[in-house]
């Protein structure tokens, strides 16, 4: 069986994959910035440097995006792993779920 891959197709999958993830850590950067200011841990110079740091990041971020035409791979990405989540975290709030039958062809949740 023969693979015809795109090359350009591939290298955006790819390069939407990176900036998706790239998406992600810095949101959980974001959240624990956040998190950190509310207890009371970081200090006003801190929370500057830490705010512009996560302003640069979310600009440089923009620009790959917008330079490299991967929005919307980027996007579907995104979607694919909320949906993957949705999912996982489905299952572990409603054990019955653990026990339902699943039918030949459905899909069984991680």
């Amino acid at each position: 069986m023969i693979v015809d891959l795109d090359e350009k197709d591939l290298k955006n999958g790819v390069l939407g994959l990176v900036v998706a993830l790239v998406e992600i850590i810095k949101e959980t950067l974001r959240l624990q910035a956040v998190k950190r200011m509310e207890a009371g841990s970081l200090t006003p110079a801190e929370v500057e440097r830490l705010g512009e740091a996560l302003m640069d990041l979310e600009s440089a971020i923009e620009k790959i995006k917008l330079e490299t035409g991967v929005s919307e791979s980027v996007k579907a990405v995104r979607e694919g792993l909320d949906r993957v989540v949705e999912d996982v975290v489905g299952t572990l709030v409603d054990p019955a779920r653990w026990e339902a039958p699943q039918a030949v062809g459905d899909h069984v949740p991680v």
